[in-house]
């Protein structure tokens, strides 16, 4: 099927004749998922740079200052702090025993209780049980009177996520999924750089403020080029192989073990992306785009290039559309007040539709509990024991069969119950690790992980689904409105771990019960599978509505099409 002239083009019919994911577009899908890798490892950097190492005070009567030890046989006797139930003692960070009145021999690594008094004291200098450096260290940012500069880093981080998300999903739609995309890569890289050469405190703080605006971008950007790129039958695929390049980006900075040192660590994030502006001249942007910008000589050379890395052949019919629809589109792009409105036009009809204005809330809300949940896990798992470099980077893999399973089920289910079971997964388990597994740590963990990959199967879906049911002209900007709503969310998931000291199971509950109503809720929506993208807001409204035969031929056709290609 070819496009007439004097009819907007459809992108989804063009692919029939080039190809849903050729070479080309698994050539441009590879280089665009790249990035993905290092924006996954700066969004959480923090953790490390920021991280509080192992310490305690350095006790002159017993440390030897030849051989400092974290742990010693004697440190209980000098230093307060707390026993857990399996007999382990961990130390006070900055207070010590006041010492007694006796002759002390300073340092011989020889320490008695009569040393020491039971007066606390604040100490000066500090032993460290690894080799870790971090802002700590830097700035001298010990003790709990500090603890809130720490936490403020990652405020900071989540408000940059908060402000770049907003402003880029507009941006890629007035100037291009391209260029925006590769800007947000750059301010990403040399942001990350300037972390790692501030020079003190504030000034970590703006270099981390703007490091988080530009990684804010890249994974919804990468998204929505992915997912603009390929056919119907292919856009799970794209969107959920993006996520596992994700999920490596994360776990790859459990590696933080080999780069101790901050700085070291920051850099070698940051600098690799610059090669990253090779894209200028490798990545196209969105045909999509451009279409829906009437810039259709643009789209047609993509396209006339896409078919021959491909080996299709092109109609002559479908070419010579390009050229007239160009010619038509000229007076209009003379008067660029008039594209330049189109996305404010496409947000009024959207707030004048009823249909749009509940969908979209309800999507909000499922948005805002998959970052609360997904956060909120997250950080209780740093309560597992072991090496935190190997727990941090097996929680971010375990992502991975999560992707996998939302993958499966999108395909099998279709968008609608995909993201239903997703979401009532992770409340089943949330409550179960509540209420039927107290004091059973093996059931508790492996619940966790349940909940952890229901979640992630959730959010891995909400992307497509969200993608799938906003119009072309809004569609980025409308994820990034999504996303922002839900980066407001995940700045609430530090506080519900608080609840617990109400009542123990609260936290998980309250995960359970927001995840429950999230996914009955999530009924209501329309369902996409194999649906063409909408280009405009009527065909956003029109999801899930019933159509007259006499209105259905194309969309039908196209449907039929592709149901008999996957038979």
């Amino acid at each position: 099927m070819t496009a007439t002239v004097g009819t907007p083009m459809d992108f989804d019919e063009i692919l029939t004749q080039i190809g849903e994911f050729g070479r080309y577009q698994r050539r441009n899908y590879l280089l665009i998922c790249l990035p993905v890798l290092f924006a996954a490892a700066n969004s959480l950097s923090y953790v490390f740079t920021a991280g509080i190492p192992t310490y305690r005070c350095y006790i002159p009567e017993c440390d030897n200052p030849q051989e400092l030890q974290y742990q010693t046989e004697w440190l209980e006797k000098a230093v307060p702090g707390t026993w857990n139930k399996q007999g382990h003692f961990t130390a006070a960070t900055c207070d010590r025993y006041v010492t007694s009145n006796a002759n002390i021999s300073q340092g011989d690594g020889q320490c008695e209780e009569s040393f020491f008094t039971k007066e606390v004291e604040r100490c000066q200098d500090y032993v460290y049980g690894s080799k870790e450096q971090t802002i700590v260290q830097e700035w001298q940012l010990m003790c709990p009177e500090n603890a809130w500069k720490l936490a403020f880093v990652g405020t900071i981080h989540f408000a940059g996520l908060v402000i770049g998300t907003a402003l880029f999903g507009y941006l890629a739609d007035r100037f291009g999924r391209k260029h925006i995309f590769l800007f947000c890569i750059i301010l990403m890289s040399l942001t990350g750089v300037a972390q790692a050469l501030a020079w003190n405190y504030i000034s970590f703080l703006i270099f981390a403020l703007l490091n988080a605006v530009g990684t804010s971008g890249v994974y919804p950007l990468a998204f929505i080029i992915g997912v603009e790129m390929v056919g119907p039958r292919k856009r799970e695929m794209s969107s959920i192989v993006l996520n596992y390049f994700y999920a490596v980006g994360e776990a790859l900075l459990g590696l933080a073990i080999f780069l101790p040192n901050w700085k070291h660590l920051q850099l070698a994030l940051s600098i690799p992306p610059l090669i990253f502006i090779v894209y200028v001249w490798l990545v196209p942007e969105s045909v999509r785009w451009l279409l829906a910008r009437n810039k259709h000589e643009k789209a047609g050379e993509i396209i006339k290039k896409a078919a021959h890395v491909n080996r299709r052949e092109l109609s002559v019919e479908l070419m010579a559309s390009f050229k007239q629809q160009e010619l038509e589109n000229d007076k209009d792009e003379r008067d660029t007040n008039q594209q330049d409105n189109q996305i404010w036009l496409a947000v009024k009809q959207v707030f004048s539709s009823h249909i749009l204005l509940v969908r979209y809330s309800v999507m909000l809300f499922i948005w805002a509990v998959n970052a609360i949940v997904f956060y909120g896990l997250s950080l209780n798992s740093t309560n597992l024991s072991g090496n935190k470099y190997l727990n941090f980077a097996l929680v971010c893999l375990i992502e991975i069969p999560g992707y996998t399973l939302a993958w499966v089920c999108l395909r099998k289910f279709g968008r609608r119950l995909a993201l239903s079971g997703s979401l009532l997964l992770c409340s089943i388990t949330c409550v179960g690790s509540g209420y039927i597994t107290m004091g059973a740590n093996w059931l508790i963990i492996a619940l966790f992980l349940m909940g952890k990959l229901g979640i992630t199967s959730s959010f891995a879906v909400v992307y497509t689904y969200t993608a799938e049911m906003m119009p072309t002209v809004i569609r980025s900007g409308g994820v990034g409105v999504m996303s922002t709503f839900a980066r407001c969310g995940a700045m609430l998931a530090p506080f519900v771990p608080l609840l617990g000291t109400l009542y123990e199971p609260l936290p998980l509950l309250l995960f359970g019960a927001i995840s429950l109503i999230a996914g009955l809720l999530s009924l209501l929506l329309p369902e996409t599978f194999h649906k063409k993208l909408p280009d405009t807001v009527a065909e956003a409204i029109a999801l899930g509505q019933k159509v007259s035969v006499d209105d259905e031929p194309i969309c039908s056709q196209n449907e039929d099409h592709l149901q008999h290609q996957d038979a």
